[in-house]
């Protein structure tokens, strides 16, 4: 999935380096990622918490991914629903206390 910028270039509505990131961590675990596996692997590789969520908000956005609740159902993710999770313009694991399921790619 792409968006197009001013000059018609297509610009992933992603980061392609993170999403290749976390792809390869759920493939290596071998099982879907928790919020606990996404702040370790920002400390791991000094990379902000809330870089990598917004990367796996918007591949669940766009269909790439999905998040399924501590109950084992699917649960579709909003860009509304990301929107009131940011706290001055950042989020924290503590923002995320509801997601206490998993994410995995739909294409794995």
């Amino acid at each position: 999935m792409v968006e197009n910028s001013k000059d018609g270039l297509d610009i992933p509505a992603w980061d392609v380096a993170l999403a290749s990131l976390i792809r390869d961590v759920c493939r290596e675990k071998g099982e879907a990622l928790t919020i606990a596996d996404f702040s370790l692997l920002a400390r791991e590789h000094a990379i902000r918490f809330d870089d990598i969520m917004e990367t796996v908000f918007a591949l669940c956005i766009h269909g790439q991914w999905r998040y399924c609740g501590a109950d084992g159902h699917a649960r579709p993710i909003t860009q509304d629903e990301v929107n009131r999770l940011y706290v001055d313009r950042r989020l924290y694991e503590k923002d995320l206390r509801e997601y206490d399921g998993s994410w995995s790619p739909l294409n794995a």
